[in-house]
């Protein structure tokens, strides 16, 4: 340690309290600021504390601080720390308990929620500069991190660019007027239904229960979630669950370049092209082009464009959910197979770039987080 630091207990720097409130007391229009285990900052129509304080989470997976003046609301799993002595600077312990934000999820308690206790607190090592290097340390600190963060917001807009750019072509594509007209898509294009342009068209035959029967899993075969759907980009290519010979008996295998659709939960809509031979169950919906009428990966892109429909019209009273019936009526935009090739084309150039404008702005947000640890790792080990 840096010659003039010593460590103490963060328990002995400040106190270290619990707040009384709940859940149902949180006001939409409240006057104060009303903190509970959320990221989210919610509001209150009392207050507990009138303090410079840091508020952490005393429940959950993230026990990050925030850094808050004045009056405020408190949960009663969440902890306020306040009434800091002369010299401690509020700002330094800030920027320690970030630098530490292993220590919390090493030390909570829990087998499902990992929870705090107040000891946690207490028996925090803090590495204590005197207060003028606090203070000097805080200031390269605070400079740097608000450069960081105007860097990042930037990075992460430029990234939320890259995608809206394809798919603004791709809503651009498909969203033209009807089929005749001035303003219609122009010679040769034709309103159909999926069906019409499949081999086949169905949905899997298998439900997703491992627990129950654990002998139709663990095979040979892949099998698909609607997670693995929602994850892929327009090509499926990986897969987090097997089939086994069992398994393929109450089931089947559907082709490479099968479009599957997700039809229930929150990937409703979702779709992507099978890169294998795959099984899935009856959670997805999956369609095999007659490639005599349409391109595959011009039907997926054109799913993908009406993303938004297929998911207002899968809304359910439990959980939302397509089905067959959706598709029997629904019709959609084809042209002249040449023209869908085409379009295939574009839409591949384009989402290749936008693939490598967003690899290089992740990379950007990447080596900016690193940046962060490696100041705070300087800052507190006396090297800044």
């Amino acid at each position: 340690m840096k010659k003039g630091w010593k460590t103490v207990p963060m328990g002995k720097l400040c106190a270290i309290s619990s707040g009384d409130s709940d859940t149902q007391d949180a006001v939409a229009d409240g006057p104060y600021a009303f903190f509970d285990r959320s990221k989210t900052i919610k509001r209150s129509s009392r207050f507990l504390y009138d303090c410079e304080a840091l508020i952490i989470p005393g429940e959950g997976k993230e026990f990050l601080p925030k850094h808050f003046e004045g009056k405020f609301d408190l949960h009663q799993r969440a902890y306020a720390l306040f009434d800091f002595l002369p010299d401690l600077d509020v700002r330094f312990l800030y920027h320690l308990l970030h630098h530490r934000s292993d220590y919390f999820p090493s030390v909570a308690v829990g087998a499902t929620v990992k929870s705090l206790r107040r000891r946690h607190f207490e028996d925090l090592p803090v590495p204590l500069a005197p207060l003028p290097e606090q203070q000097r340390i805080v200031g390269i600190l605070d400079a740097a991190f608000e450069g960081l963060a105007t860097a990042k917001a930037n990075a992460e807009k430029n990234l939320l660019n890259a995608r809206a750019l394809f798919d603004s072509h791709l809503q651009a594509v498909f969203s033209q007027r009807s089929l005749s007209g001035a303003e219609g898509r122009g010679k040769g294009w034709v309103e159909k239904r999926l069906v019409d342009v499949s081999l086949d068209f169905g949905r899997g035959k298998s439900r997703h229960r491992p627990r129950n029967e654990p002998k139709l899993y663990n095979g040979p075969y892949p099998f698909i979630q609607t997670g693995d759907i929602s994850n892929a980009d327009h090509w499926l290519t990986d897969y987090t669950q097997t089939y086994s010979e069992l398994g393929l008996a109450q089931s089947r295998l559907w082709p490479k370049g099968t479009i599957c659709i997700a039809i229930v939960g929150a990937t409703v809509g979702e779709t992507a092209i099978l890169d294998f031979e795959a099984c899935f169950p009856d959670s997805v919906i999956g369609i095999v082009v007659n490639d005599q009428f349409a391109n595959n990966e011009y039907v997926e892109f054109l799913l993908q464009s009406f993303k938004s429909l297929l998911k207002e019209k899968g809304k359910g009273t439990a959980r939302d959910n397509i089905n067959l019936g959706t598709f029997e009526n629904q019709m959609f935009p084809f042209p002249v197979l040449k023209r869908q090739r085409e379009i295939v084309g574009t839409l591949n150039f384009l989402h290749a770039e936008t693939q490598r404008l967003a690899a290089i702005y992740q990379r950007k947000l990447a080596a900016l987080e690193a940046l962060k640890k490696s100041l705070l790792h300087q800052a507190f080990s006396g090297k800044l």
